[in-house]
């Protein structure tokens, strides 16, 4: 199976990590596993006012605080996934990469930093189920 793993960092994605490390019988180390992350923009005058060379460090170091805790928990585990970043809306960006990467399953936490402003689903995770036709398991 091929399955899509978008993390932010927050205690959800560490939640939707341990429920994918628990349950081997669905998420063996046979699968092929990605893990997604997206970094939101700059505004942009401080893009303009940095350079697109600094920008673009700052979301590479940005993405890699977030997935290389995630890299390895799931080395532990005998995980060994692709990463990839983009830099945009994470809702949007992530149900385009799960549908564009043909992938299985959408896995991902309930709620991501934002948590508090929507209080049954995170506002990214709302996103996320509008437009995205690849089925999504929503780790609480």
């Amino acid at each position: 199976m091929k399955i899509l793993l978008a993390v932010d960092g927050s205690a959800y994605t560490k939640k939707m990590l341990a429920y994918l490390t628990t349950h081997d019988e669905v998420f063996g180390s046979g699968n092929d596993y990605t893990v997604f992350t997206v970094q939101v923009p700059l505004p942009p005058r401080a893009r303009a006012a940095v350079g697109a060379e600094i920008a673009k460090g700052y979301y590479a170091e940005e993405a890699e605080k977030v997935t290389a805790p995630v890299l390895k928990f799931l080395a532990r585990h005998g995980i060994e996934p692709q990463v990839v970043h983009k830099v945009g809306s994470p809702g949007e960006l992530i149900a385009k990469a799960a549908e564009a990467g043909k992938f299985d399953l959408l896995l991902m936490g309930s709620h991501g930093h934002g948590a508090l402003g929507a209080l049954v689903m995170g506002s990214v995770t709302t996103q996320v189920l509008a437009h995205c036709k690849v089925p999504v398991l929503l780790v609480r």
